[in-house]
C-alpha cells in the first residue's frame, strides 16, 4: 500500500460551534434532553449508588460502570460546549461517588467490588471489567481540565497501573484480553494526556497477543470457536482479512489498531487497519453506514448479506463506531475515502438512532419496516427512551457533544474542511489563532462560503465528496481549478464552493440479494427513505419510476430546510388475495414523497422502505 502515517488533529470541544440545520439542532437537543435524561436514568436505576458497593439486585449491572462513565464523558464536552453550574455540580458529584469506590491497589469497578469480589479479573470475556474501564478512562481524560476534573484523572491512571500490573506477557503477569474491546483506544487516549509511555505499550499489548494461542477464553466455553470469531479472538489481528464478530466490538478493535500505528509509527498494523476496512465498507456496509448484519451476536456475517428488514442489525452504536474509526483513518492517510464513510454514517445511520426531542433511540436501525407486522412490536419501529441493555442512549451522550471535532482536520499549517456543514470556528494552525465561518445550507443545499476571519498563512483544503459528480470553486469571487488554497488570508477572504447535488438512483450489487429489483434514492450525502405516512398506499405496494426528473420540496412536521424527494410511482393493484398466483397485476399511476431517512419516525409510528421496487 506504501502507506505514509501522517498527523491530522482536530479542534478542542467548544471550539467549533455549528450554525446549520441538522448538527446544531441535535447538538442543542443533546445539552438540553440527551444528558439530562440519561442523567435521570443513570441516577434512579442505582447506577450512581451502586459505587456505595451496596446496591447490586439485577442481572446486567456488571456493566453498569460503562453506562455512568459514558453519560459523564458527555457531561464533560457539554460543559466545555457551554458552561452550566449545575451540570458541573453533577459532573463533580459522580466523580466523587465513583472515586471513593476505588480499591486501596487501584482496582474500580463497582460490580465486582460489590457484589463479586471473587471474580475480579477472572470472567474477561463475559463481565467486561476492561471495557467498563476503558469508558472510564475516556470520561476521565475528557474531564480532565474540568473543575474537580483532575481527581478522576489521577484515579484512573492508579487504576490503569493496576491494570498495567496484572497484564501482559512479562514474568508474573497473566495473559488476558477485553472480551468487549474499548480499553485499548482509551489507553492511547491517557497515554495522550499523561505522557505515560506505559499505557500505550499495555495498548499495544492487548492488540498484538490477542487472537494469538493458547486463547485465553474459556475452552469449555458454549461454542468456543464461534465466540473466538465474535470477539476478534480467531487470530492475531496483523492476520484477519476481514472485518468479523460483534461489530461494536470489531470497531473499537479496529480504532485502537490505528491509535496504537499512530503513536508507535507501526505502518503494517495500519496498513492492516486499511485492509480490514476495505472489506467492511465494500462488502459489509449497508448504504446508511450502518454495519452488523444479524441479531445473532450484534455482528458481521459474510460479504454482500445485507438484508433490510428483521434480520439485520446496524446498532446505532456500531456507527458512531465507525465514524471515529473512519475519522482516525483519514487523520493517518489523507485519504478522502475515508471521510466519505464517515460523513455517510454520520449523517444516516448514526442520527437515524435518536429522536429529534433526543430522548428517544434505536437500538438496530432497519432500513424496512412494516408497522403492521406484529414481529415488529419490540420497537423497531418505534424509537424508545431506554434499554435493558441502554449502551446507544448513554453512546448519543457522550457523541453528539463530540460532533464538532469531525468537521476539520489540522496538520501543521494546514486545515482541511472534512464535512462544510455550517459553524463558526476558532482553530489554532501551526501555532497561530484562526477564526472561520462556514455558512450555507449543507447537507441539503450544495452552495457553501468558507470566510476567514483574520489574516494569517495557511493552506486550506475542500473535499469533494466521492457523490459529487460536477462541482466550482471560487476564490473572493475568481474561478479556481484548485480546492487548495496555500495563501497568506486576509480578513474576510472567501472561498464558494458549489456542489452539484442532484437526485441519484442507487443499484446494489446483485450479490444483495434483498435488494434485487429495487433501488434507494440518494441527494447529497442523504440516503431517502419511502416514509408510509407521506404516501397514499402502503410503500410495499409502491414501485418507483427509475427514470425520472426527480423534484425536490419543502415538507411539514420535520425540521425547517427538509427537503423532500418527490417523484412518480405506481401502485400495484394484485388481482387476488391469494398467497400465490398467475395472474398479471394491474398498476396505477401515483405519486411517492421521500424523506432523508435519519428523519424517519419523527412524525408517529409508520411503515418504512429504503431500497423500493423499481418500474
Amino acid at each position: 500500500m506504501n502507506t505514509v502515517i501522517k498527523r491530522f488533529e482536530h479542534p478542542e470541544t467548544g471550539r467549533v460551534k455549528f450554525t446549520d440545520g441538522v448538527f446544531a439542532p441535535r447538538v442543542d437537543m443533546c445539552l438540553k434532553s440527551t444528558i439530562p435524561a440519561a442523567v435521570n436514568k443513570a441516577e434512579s436505576s442505582g447506577r450512581i449508588d451502586a459505587f456505595d458497593l451496596k446496591n447490586y439486585h439485577g442481572l446486567r449491572e456488571y456493566f453498569y460502570d460503562s453506562d455512568t462513565a459514558k453519560i459523564l464523558e458527555g457531561i464533560a464536552y457539554a460543559l466545555k460546549l457551554y458552561p452550566d453550574e449545575k451540570l458541573q455540580q453533577t459532573f463533580q458529584s459522580w466523580i466523587g461517588k465513583i472515586v471513593s469506590c476505588q480499591q486501596p491497589d487501584g482496582y474500580l469497578n463497582s460490580y465486582i467490588s460489590g457484589a463479586a469480589p471473587q471474580d475480579r479479573w477472572e470472567k474477561l470475556n463475559t463481565l467486561h471489567e476492561l471495557y467498563c474501564a476503558g469508558h472510564l478512562i475516556e470520561a476521565a481524560v475528557a474531564g480532565k481540565d474540568l473543575p474537580g476534573g483532575k481527581t478522576l484523572f489521577d484515579a484512573v491512571c492508579r487504576y490503569a497501573d493496576h491494570i498495567d500490573s496484572i497484564f501482559g506477557l512479562e514474568e508474573g503477569k497473566k495473559r488476558g484480553w477485553p472480551g468487549h474491546e474499548e480499553i485499548e483506544l482509551a489507553l492511547v487516549k491517557l497515554y495522550r494526556a499523561s505522557g505515560n509511555e506505559r499505557y500505550l505499550k499495555l495498548a499495544s499489548y492487548f492488540i498484538d497477543d490477542r487472537g494469538t494461542e493458547p486463547c485465553v477464553f474459556p475452552a469449555d466455553e458454549w461454542n468456543f470457536e464461534g465466540m473466538k470469531v465474535v470477539r476478534q479472538a480467531d487470530k492475531p489481528v496483523r492476520e484477519q482479512d476481514d472485518a468479523h464478530g460483534h461489530a461494536v466490538r470489531a470497531v473499537y478493535l479496529y480504532t485502537g489498531m490505528a491509535d496504537v500505528a499512530a503513536e508507535t509509527g507501526d505502518v503494517k498494523l495500519l496498513e492492516q487497519c486499511e485492509k480490514i476496512f476495505d472489506n467492511l465498507c465494500k462488502k459489509r456496509m449497508y448504504i446508511t453506514g450502518g454495519i452488523g448484519s444479524t441479531f445473532y451476536y450484534e455482528a458481521f456475517t459474510c460479504d454482500y448479506d445485507l438484508t433490510n428488514g428483521s434480520l439485520m442489525y446496524a446498532e446505532s452504536c456500531a456507527s458512531m463506531g465507525l465514524v471515529q474509526l473512519a475519522s482516525r483513518l483519514f487523520d493517518l492517510t489523507g485519504k478522502s475515502k475515508y471521510l466519505d464513510v464517515m460523513e455517510t454514517a454520520l449523517y444516516n445511520g448514526v442520527l437515524s438512532g435518536i429522536s429529534l426531542s433526543g430522548d428517544k433511540f434505536f437500538y438496530s436501525n432497519y432500513l424496512e419496516v412494516d408497522e403492521n407486522s406484529s414481529f415488529y412490536n419490540f420497537g423497531s419501529a418505534e424509537r424508545q427512551p431506554w434499554f435493558s441493555c441502554p449502551c446507544c442512549p448513554t453512546s448519543f451522550s457522550r457523541f453528539l457533544p463530540q460532533l464538532g471535532s469531525f468537521i476539520y482536520s489540522i496538520s501543521d499549517d494546514e486545515l482541511f474542511v472534512n464535512i462544510p456543514a455550517a459553524n463558526e470556528a476558532e482553530l489554532l494552525i501551526g501555532g497561530q489563532k484562526v477564526s472561520l465561518e462556514i455558512s450555507g445550507g449543507y447537507p441539503y443545499d450544495g452552495k457553501i462560503i468558507v470566510t476567514v476571519k483574520n489574516s494569517g498563512r495557511f493552506a486550506l483544503n475542500l473535499r469533494i465528496p466521492s457523490w459529487c459528480r460536477s462541482y466550482s470553486v471560487r476564490l473572493n469571487g475568481e474561478k479556481s481549478d484548485s480546492c487548495r488554497f496555500d495563501r497568506l488570508w486576509e480578513a474576510g477572504d472567501k472561498v464558494e464552493l458549489l456542489l452539484d447535488m442532484p437526485v441519484e438512483v442507487i443499484r446494489s450489487n446483485p450479490k444483495v440479494t434483498s435488494n434485487s429489483g429495487r433501488i434507494a434514492l440518494k441527494r447529497g450525502p442523504l440516503v431517502y427513505a419511502l416514509e408510509e405516512i407521506d404516501q397514499k398506499y402502503p410503500v410495499r405496494e409502491l414501485l418507483i419510476e427509475e427514470k425520472q426528473e426527480f423534484k425536490t420540496e419543502k415538507i411539514s412536521g420535520l425540521p425547517e430546510g427538509t427537503l423532500a424527494v418527490c417523484g412518480r410511482a405506481y401502485h400495484e393493484i394484485l388481482p387476488s388475495d391469494e398467497l400465490y398466483f398467475s395472474a398479471v397485476p394491474e398498476y396505477e399511476e401515483t405519486v411517492f414523497c421521500a424523506v432523508p431517512y435519519a428523519l424517519w419516525q419523527n412524525r408517529g409510528k409508520s411503515s418504512m422502505c429504503v431500497w423500493n421496487r423499481c418500474k
